[in-house]
């Protein structure tokens, strides 16, 4: 009866540096006030401008949404009194054009009591750029299989099974932070552009393959027929 073939199990891997394709903005806007009326009829004004500033720049814009909104009472102390409402409203934007990423950051952080953060550089899910990494991982792990089937004086004969290796895919994801109150960001309106440099997000991939090789003729032991 014949024994089964020679198995080869081999990882591989490939590392990628490549441009982020999004930029994920945080905004968030507050107000105080002595009633809950008045901070949300603020808030809606304050939301209401920075909607306006986010539509000066719809063509860079692939998304916006309110990520929440939050009001709540602020007591005296040793009572349930209130002393003052507090309010705030959040928009996550994700932004696909790059070149006018700062001045949009700027804008809309010179809005009053408003907080800006970001930006997260990211890879759109399921990117090409994991595609490559994937494939490129598989040709090395194809490559360092070959290698030890040739040191036995073998060759691969058929692939048995592909798997993720132990660290998987791991795609890219750096964030830069920024933050801006409305008052500072006020003075930065009159005075230089603020230029942002995209972060290269790194891609990984480790991958195993199995294959079965041919008989090995290793030295000094003659070929089995």
């Amino acid at each position: 009866m014949d024994s089964p073939p020679p198995v080869v199990v081999a990882r591989g891997e490939a590392v990628r540096e490549v441009p982020p394709e999004i930029a994920v903005v945080h905004v968030r806007t507050a107000a105080k006030g002595r009633d809950r009326e008045s901070v949300l009829e603020r808030l809606t004004e304050r939301s209401a401008a920075i909607a306006a500033t986010l539509d000066g720049f719809a063509a860079a814009i692939e998304r916006r949404e309110t990520t929440g909104l939050h009001v709540h009472p602020q007591t005296k102390r040793r009572g349930e009194e209130v002393a003052a409402y507090h309010g705030s409203i959040g928009t996550q934007v994700l932004v696909t054009d790059f070149t006018v990423l700062g001045d949009l950051m700027l804008r809309l952080a010179a809005e009053e009591l408003t907080t800006v953060d970001g930006p997260w550089w990211q890879l759109r899910p399921g990117s090409r750029a994991g595609a490559e990494a994937r494939r490129a991982a598989i040709t090395d792990a194809l490559s360092r299989a070959a290698e030890y089937a040739s040191a036995v004086g073998a060759e691969i004969a058929e692939l048995v099974e592909i798997n993720d290796g132990p660290g998987g895919f791991d795609e890219g994801y750096t964030p830069m932070a920024f933050a801006a109150g409305g008052a500072r960001a006020r003075g930065a309106e009159s005075g230089p552009a603020l230029d942002l440099e995209p972060e290269a997000q790194t891609v990984r991939a480790q991958v195993r393959v199995t294959v079965t090789i041919s008989r090995p003729t290793l030295p000094g032991r003659p070929t089995s027929t």
